[in-house]
């Protein structure tokens, strides 16, 4: 349900990678409920943009407020935060299981900060807590996770023999096991085929609806985030543009985000 409760709401925002500006003076709002989409082209500070509302990385200028309070003192609320990687980095020999690191995600300290480094960082902290066994709710929370994601034939399995796409429905179980308000994707389907990113998609809108999250993604892929979002977000280092996609996405919005240079691909499925 979409109504006009911002649930994230950035002012100003500037931030510098050492001496490149990379983002500068970027405002805008999420409302509860929506998908919002940020594209544009390589180098336009997208992740920087994403990495740096969730305070994963310094700012420069600006104001952050999430669910009404400042970034910095969210406290408690910072676990209503589900955050997914561009790359989910970890060592594949670790000896964790699906269900395991979908547990990980149950704990009310779970934060986009797990995921700011590397995943092998995030698997440590199995390690680190002594491998507990499930309570009887928390393995039903992550049964359920997995069946939502269409991931629960995988549960047994060892996270390093998953594909890319496979881990991905994992990562969002891993969202998904504890209730959260805001839902940030950085290129998550990188290295997902087009029938993959098609079914990631509208798997991601349903549990929007289900859940009432708000989705914040970083895409470059136009022909999807056309179908599936609510608004775009024209990015290049500032906003070009910005409003719902038969608008943002209109050849001249495109040309002035991206430049001449830019072919739009469409994808052939249903």
């Amino acid at each position: 349900m979409i109504n006009n409760f911002p649930v994230l709401k950035v002012e100003g925002l500037t931030v510098y990678q050492g001496n490149y500006l990379a983002v500068r003076d970027v405002s805008f709002e999420l409302f509860s409920g929506t998908n919002t989409a940020i594209v544009g082209p390589n180098g336009a500070g997208k992740s920087t943009l994403v990495q740096s509302v969730l305070d994963l990385i310094p700012r420069s200028a600006g104001k952050i407020e999430i669910f009404g309070r400042p970034i910095t003192r969210l406290g408690n609320l910072r676990s209503q935060l589900g955050y997914m990687p561009q790359n989910f980095i970890f060592d594949r020999s670790f000896p964790i299981s699906v269900s395991e690191l979908v547990g990980l995600g149950w704990v009310y300290s779970s934060s986009p900060s797990d995921f700011s480094t590397s995943g092998t960082e995030v698997i440590k902290k199995f390690f680190r807590s002594g491998f507990r066994g499930f309570s009887r709710e928390k393995s039903a929370a992550v049964a359920e996770a997995l069946r939502r994601t269409n991931a629960y034939q995988l549960r047994n399995q060892a996270i390093g023999t998953l594909s890319g796409g496979q881990l991905k429905r994992v990562l969002l179980a891993y969202c998904l096991v504890m209730p959260r308000k805001l839902l940030v994707l950085d290129e998550a389907f990188a290295g997902v085929d087009v029938q993959g990113i098609a079914d990631f998609y509208t798997l991601l809108n349903e549990l929007k609806q289900e859940e009432g999250w708000t989705v914040l993604q970083v895409s470059h892929d136009i022909d999807m985030v056309s179908r599936y979002c609510d608004r775009i977000i024209c990015l290049n280092q500032t906003i070009v543009c910005t409003g719902i996609p038969e608008i943002a996405l209109s050849p001249q919005n495109i040309l002035a985000t991206y430049g001449p240079s830019f072919s739009r691909y469409h994808h052939n499925h249903h």
